[in-house]
């Protein structure tokens, strides 16, 4: 059975979970706002569906196994390093009867549920996720440098996978769309992509010939040579609000890259 969710407030939305005997979630670690006292938490490096996860369920203590769960584990941290992560999740389960614990997105802004089958994945920008089932797979996927540094959205994306809810946050108001009900794609700013079906797909391309115009909105219009693609049939989730470095880009004629996120991201 789904774990039952509540959402409350209009732009700076919180969620809240009810967590019934055997349910339990898997939080970012700076996603957790309140809980009830029959509700433990407890930080794991490891995700549901990882190598690690699988290595520690295999290993027998004092066995060999525990070295390959322990090296299983060191990759997954090191991938979440890479991709500016926390180290660890916060894991959530009820003792003793139902319980709630509720979690809020990083930048004041609404949140999505969503129910994953099993037959469709889902990729999220690497801020957006909140929590999700610990039925639900989790795992950090790179797009490449040469993508990633045109889109200006970075180089990583969250992949959850299987079955069971995912909840997810971005700025602002959020809006879902479907390129499908739109020639098959639409163009979106680096900046307001949340997250996106896996039966729709992510590129980048160039506004226009590089001339006078193209050069002075690269320079002044804050976005760069490239805008962000999605192409495919199924939903996308876009937010009004952008994340800081972005917001900084557009404010600023002269366009000069947060130096906080160099090396990430870039302008063409």
């Amino acid at each position: 059975m789904a774990i039952a969710c509540k959402v409350t407030g209009e732009i700076a939305q919180n969620v809240t979970c009810q967590l019934d005997p055997g349910q339990s979630v898997f939080a970012d670690a700076t996603k957790f706002r309140w809980k009830t006292t029959n509700v433990s938490i407890e930080t794991r490096l490891s995700v549901p569906g990882g190598r690690a996860d699988g290595e520690n369920q295999k290993a027998q203590p004092g066995g060999a196994g525990f070295l390959k769960a322990a090296l299983a584990t060191a990759t997954e941290v090191g991938k979440r390093a890479l991709a500016g992560q926390s180290l660890a999740f916060q894991w959530f389960a009820p003792a003793g009867g139902s319980g709630l614990v509720a979690f809020a997105g990083e930048l004041p802004g609404q949140v999505r549920m969503i129910e994953l089958d099993g037959t469709v994945g889902w990729r999220a920008e690497s801020r957006a996720f909140i929590c999700a089932e610990s039925t639900v797979n989790f795992d950090i996927e790179f797009t490449g440098f040469t993508l990633g540094r045109r889109s200006r959205e970075g180089l990583i994306f969250e992949h959850f996978t299987g079955d069971g809810t995912v909840i997810l946050g971005g700025g602002g108001s959020l809006v879902e769309l479907n390129p499908a009900d739109y020639g098959g794609k639409i163009q979106v700013h680096g900046g307001a992509v949340v997250a996106f079906a896996d039966s729709v797909s992510f590129g980048t391309e160039r506004v226009g010939v590089l001339n006078a115009q193209t050069a002075m909105t690269a320079v002044f219009g804050g976005q760069g040579l490239n805008l962000v693609t999605l192409t495919g049939d199924g939903p996308v989730i876009l937010q009004s609000t952008l994340h800081r470095e972005f917001e900084s880009e557009e404010r600023h004629d002269e366009g000069t890259a947060n130096p906080l996120r160099e090396g990430l991201l870039g302008r063409f």
